[in-house]
């Protein structure tokens, strides 16, 4: 049997921008060892024709764009897509945003299997223009895909409000368990071992970064809170909001991809704060579990589901601020909550787990396809 799998959906591999990437290097390679073999198209940036690379096994298919942020993004979908119905085999899309595009690969006949993501239309981030098209694709990748993937059981009952239930497979998403890292990697950071909380997430109201910062900064905690993300003051209002709200035991060191420095962020943290309010399986809540930590996170049904009983919720600011003064000198009930964490973290996170379903779900189309 020709096992061929094509990645559409993505800028590339190997990773560099986002957990949808991370999944992508993670299931190829999978893929790879097994025998299949597989095509991954990747941005860049510039101008020239298509080219091809081999990475670790696996297939690279580069299109350069010259245009930046969001229209660059379109372009190459379009033009990954309108390359890739020249390929055999199944597809595999990653996110719905340009699902219309896809719209080409049913008409030829060929099999795609898209993960649909979060409700991306719902973010606040996003204008009306840009809310439009996200629920329009939403609505073209429910009915081009050949099968959906759902990455929470909250996305797989909003789809089935689409299509039916039987069109959908839900696979959350993975990680690795982290055990120990390098605690030297924290020295620039001033922090102490176990003396300081940690929140990893885009700068956002949608993930409740006001709420978390006022409430850890209404009192002298002699702890730190160490808050990564990209803030930008001179020009967007709520990151001054932020900013403002803090007291000078919170930390902004930046936005920080170096994946060892992460890690150890995790490993050496109090509590690993979430405060997403919207979309499916987070992959750095489920990159937390995998470190052990102790969680506090917002009540919502996509936060319950990924962490269960194990973690601390909060609503608002009010109630995070009563966590902090509950829970940040309880260490019986902290080491309760890390264990939960990895507890749960093993039951259906991890990568070995995740990557068979792929595989299992693609094995399935393959058969349909070949007896086609």
């Amino acid at each position: 049997m020709n096992r061929k799998l094509s990645i559409l959906g993505i800028r590339g591999v190997p990773a560099a921008h986002g957990g949808f990437e991370s999944f992508a290097e993670r299931l190829s390679m999978f893929l790879v060892k097994k025998g299949w073999n597989v095509t991954v198209y990747c941005q860049e940036t510039g101008t020239g024709s298509v080219s091809e690379s081999l990475w670790q096994g696996v297939r690279r298919v580069h299109i350069p764009v010259q245009q930046s942020g969001a229209l660059g993004t379109i372009i190459f979908d379009w033009r990954a897509t309108s390359h890739a119905l020249s390929q055999e085999g199944l597809f595999l899309t990653l996110g719905y945003n340009t699902a219309i595009f896809n719209l080409l690969q049913r008409f030829k006949g060929q099999i795609n299997i898209i993960n649909m993501d979060g409700i991306e239309w719902k973010r606040d981030k996003w204008g009306i223009l840009a809310k439009s098209w996200f629920w329009l694709n939403e609505r073209a990748g429910c009915w081009v895909g050949n099968h959906l993937v759902a990455d929470h059981p909250k996305i797989l009952e909003h789809l089935t409000s689409r299509v039916s239930a039987e069109k959908i497979t839900m696979i959350p998403y993975g990680a690795d368990e982290v055990a120990d890292a390098d605690a030297s990697l924290l020295l620039p950071y001033g922090v102490e071992l176990g003396r300081f909380s940690v929140i990893i997430a885009r700068p956002e109201p949608e993930n409740s970064f006001l709420e978390m910062v006022a409430a850890f900064s209404q009192v002298r905690r002699d702890h730190k809170l160490v808050v990564l993300g990209n803030f930008q003051p001179e020009s967007n209002p709520y990151h001054r909001q932020v900013l403002a709200a803090a007291s000078d035991e919170v930390i902004f060191p930046g936005a920080i991809y170096d994946t060892p420095v992460v890690q150890a962020l995790r490993c050496y943290s109090r509590f690993y704060l979430h405060g997403h309010r919207v979309g499916g399986t987070n992959p750095s809540l489920v990159e937390a579990m995998g470190a052990g930590c102790a969680v506090i996170a917002h009540d919502n049904p996509f936060n319950r589901w990924v962490v269960g009983e194990g973690a601390a919720y909060f609503s608002d600011t009010e109630g995070c601020t009563r966590l902090f003064d509950d829970l940040l000198k309880n260490d019986a009930a902290i080491g309760r909550m890390q264990s939960a964490s990895r507890l749960r973290f093993r039951k259906c996170f991890t990568w070995p787990r995740v990557l068979a379903e792929y595989e299992a779900l693609l094995s399935h189309w393959l058969a349909k396809n070949n007896q086609q």
